[in-house]
């Protein structure tokens, strides 16, 4: 199977999904095709790419890693954010048509008449595109631009398997790709199982909940993948070396998170944006040989989509700077993909999940590294994260804060600047 996705904590979230034997590369790039029981799992990183480099990823990426019988999925964001017209188009280029199931249910993502809803509300009449600078779309086929597509209703969905695949099949043959209405996992289990039975030349577009309902019908007469793990997934995680915790995303659950961190003993490092936005002299941080240390952005004063990027980038760099080496938390896919980057890592291998979206991975040099959408989780979710992965921790004690010198002095766990 070879799977793309345009940001790393979809393309982990996607892996951990399918429930297969996978590989998570940090592309586009070429890469060793997927083998028989294997996912390919590749990180485009073109969320915020302009619209013609995003197209060329994907072309890149499919001529790179796709035989002829790998079955093929394009996860995408689940409040249709970033090239979502562009990639698309491109990922349709050379196949019979595109089944598009984009709801997840886990986290209130529905569709409902071709309307993505969040909790109910259409996304249009939320404000969860607060951070983007285009107009928030009204509908999925509006997203989707001149992709011609046909909406299949939630009745024809919920019909049975024979009928599903009916309306799928009159759809294609009149040249249109099917978008299906969901509100239930159940929903997306009946869409992927109807589509993987429509022959060769059908690929698949949607969310993580559409990964796992194709990974369940792909391993059916196996145990299914588990959504959920309260236990430590990674053995590699070790209690002798930091595990730090990177919030570069700007979502306001995010300042509740990082307090269930903070009231447990966790130190809180939070790095104005004067301080990052000085290239030439990048904060260090000086982070405690063992414990946990949560790192982030001061959004109290907002953040422009413009200068967030740039910000993200200063963080990553100032992350991966630190002396020694950490086990990492990396919140966002882009602030995700930025440190990545930063360290040198181009490949993953994921192993299991913490929570929905928190997808627990192993990096060649041995981290353990959990990465996360910005916009998941619970209040607690980064105190889940931390407890799996360091389940003896003790809390400590806060340092005071230190006085900022000309030359940007080392940052100590527990401090705030």
């Amino acid at each position: 199977m070879l799977a793309l996705a345009d940001d790393l904590s979809g393309a982990a979230e996607t892996a951990a999904a399918l429930g297969l034997r996978s590989r998570l590369v940090l592309g586009p790039a070429t890469v060793a095709p997927p083998a028989g029981g294997e996912a390919v799992v590749i990180d485009l990183d073109t969320r915020r790419s302009p619209a013609d480099e995003a197209a060329r990823a994907v072309r890149t990426s499919l001529a790179a890693g796709s035989p002829d019988d790998a079955v093929m999925f394009k996860k995408v964001d689940s409040l249709l954010r970033g090239n979502l017209a562009a990639e698309t188009a491109a990922y349709a280029e050379g196949a019979a048509a595109v089944v598009i199931a984009p709801a997840l249910p886990v986290a209130g993502r529905t569709v409902l008449d071709g309307v993505m809803h969040l909790h109910g509300t259409p996304l249009h009449a939320t404000n969860a595109w607060r951070a983007e600078s285009a107009p928030v779309p009204r509908s999925i086929p509006g997203a989707l631009g001149s992709l011609s597509t046909a909406t299949v209703p939630l009745a024809d969905v919920r019909a049975g398997t024979n009928v599903l695949i009916e309306r799928l099949r009159a759809a294609v043959g009149d040249g249109r790709h099917p978008l299906c209405d969901a509100e239930t996992q159940s929903d997306l289990d009946a869409i992927a199982e109807a589509a993987l039975q429509l022959g060769p030349g059908i690929r698949l577009l949607g969310t993580g909940g559409l990964a796992l309902a194709l990974g369940r019908s792909l391993a059916a007469g196996r145990p299914s993948h588990p959504e959920e793990d309260e236990s430590p997934l990674s053995p590699a995680a070790s209690a002798d070396r930091p595990l730090l915790i990177v919030v570069g995303t700007a979502e306001p659950g995010a300042v509740a998170q990082i307090a269930q961190l903070t009231s447990n003993g966790v130190g809180h490092i939070a790095l104005p944006p004067d301080l990052l936005g000085n290239a030439a002299e990048l904060p260090r941080l000086d982070v405690a040989p063992s414990g946990i240390t949560v790192v982030s952005i001061d959004n109290s004063k907002g953040m422009s989509p413009c200068s967030g990027r740039r910000l993200v980038a200063a963080l990553a760099r100032t992350v991966a700077d630190v002396p020694m080496q950490t086990d990492l938390v990396l919140t966002g896919g882009e602030t995700a993909r930025s440190v990545l980057d930063a360290l040198g890592i181009t490949q993953l291998t994921p192993v299991g999940q913490i929570h929905h979206g928190a997808v627990c991975a192993h990096s060649p040099d041995g981290r353990t590294i959990v990465t996360r959408p910005g916009s998941f989780g619970d209040a607690d979710s980064l105190l889940r994260i931390a407890r799996a992965l360091r389940p003896l921790h003790r809390p400590q004690t806060p340092a005071p804060s230190p006085t900022l010198a000309a030359e940007p002095p080392p940052v100590a766990q527990g401090e705030t600047l």
